[in-house]
């Protein structure tokens, strides 16, 4: 399945779905990232041990390019090989009118964390997300396949939808899925799924798989 972000600077809104875009006067993002991407990041506590994998293959725009993280594995999570780039491409050389794209790929995902508190292993066989952006706005795209143990999962997902992992009626953990900021400048933050342990699965912390962010060039 596969998705698209497009904003026009300025706008207070967004549409998930082909070329749904609102316009408005042009805005300068200051907060937002020029152009970041990073294959993900996990950073939990399970069973009195601390889980945490560092922020995987990041890139920037405005530092490291392209980047690449190996096989990754920790207790209860794995990640599976993976890439990023981050781009500026000039249109005009006179004026220095530039676009960017941050982009990262994984694959292999699975996180077996909640299978102590009688969870299911959580798969996902590949995926991919994307920051574009240009004077006139930014677009975000992601897409997500061979999804496993989201039993009831619908079969198109909206943007920032939330799924709950429970064992009987113990919700063990929320799973966030396209998970989008879109601040009124005009600029995008992407999480492809962030996954939020609840208290009855005894683990404290979350786990992100895929991130992006751009704001519109200057």
């Amino acid at each position: 399945m596969n998705h698209t972000w497009a904003r026009r600077v300025g706008a207070v809104t967004a549409a998930l779905a082909m070329g749904l875009v609102s316009t408005a006067a042009p805005a300068l993002a200051d907060d937002t990232p020029a152009g970041v991407a990073a294959v993900g990041v996990a950073d939990y506590v399970v069973n009195g041990q601390t889980v945490t994998t560092g922020v995987l293959a990041p890139c920037s725009v405005e530092g490291v390019k392209v980047n690449a993280s190996l096989l990754t594995v920790r207790t209860g999570v794995r990640f599976g090989p993976g890439s990023t780039t981050c781009t500026t491409k000039v249109v005009d050389p006179e004026n220095y009118i530039t676009t960017t794209k941050s982009e990262a790929l994984g694959s292999q995902f699975e996180l077996s964390a909640l299978m102590d508190a009688g969870g299911p292993r959580l798969k996902i066989a590949s995926w991919q997300l994307s920051c574009s952006a240009t004077q006139d706005g930014t677009s975000a795209q992601w897409g997500i396949s061979g999804l496993s143990g989201f039993t009831g999962l619908p079969s198109q997902l909206t943007a920032n939808y939330t799924y709950d992992v429970k064992k009987g009626a113990n919700l063990l953990a929320k799973v966030v899925f396209g998970e989008v900021t879109t601040p009124p400048d005009g600029s995008i933050t992407m999480n492809l799924m962030r996954v939020e342990f609840q208290p009855a699965s005894g683990v404290t912390g979350e786990v992100v798989v895929g991130s992006t962010a751009c704001s519109p060039t200057p």
